[in-house]
């Protein structure tokens, strides 16, 4: 049993330790190609622009990775980012399960649902 939560405990070092590499990998690459691309414009501070709405979104921001947008790649290393804690705890419904442990199984399912539910946008409430 102590060797199965092991293994556990490594799989899941082992995956956010690739998440965060990857995502910071994909957001360095992407932030690189964007100075290569805008770096020698001129920025306009007088007046804010928000985000474009296409980076609001994840189909957005595939879109833009389809139309070789740097600011899509950037955006999608951020998705990475928050992905991999979500899969961290996805994994861990999964490792209780297979270790029969329902407690932990049914602690991971709110934590995973609450994440779910927040990301979602459900749970915002605008003033």
């Amino acid at each position: 049993m102590q060797r199965s939560e092991e293994h556990v405990e490594r799989t899941i070092a082992v995956m956010l330790r690739a998440g965060v590499i990857s995502a910071a990998s994909v957001v360095l690459l992407g932030g690189l190609w964007h100075l290569l691309r805008f770096g020698m414009s001129v920025p306009n501070y007088r007046t804010f622009h928000g985000e474009p709405a296409g980076l609001r979104s994840v189909s957005g921001v595939w879109q833009g990775i389809l139309r070789l947008d740097p600011r899509s790649v950037i955006q999608f290393g951020l998705l990475l980012l928050i992905g991999t804690p979500i899969a961290r705890v996805a994994f861990s419904v999964a490792a209780f399960a297979v270790q029969r442990d329902r407690v932990y199984v049914v602690l991971s399912v709110v934590v995973l649902s609450v994440l779910v539910w927040s990301l979602s946008g459900m749970g915002y409430a605008p003033r």
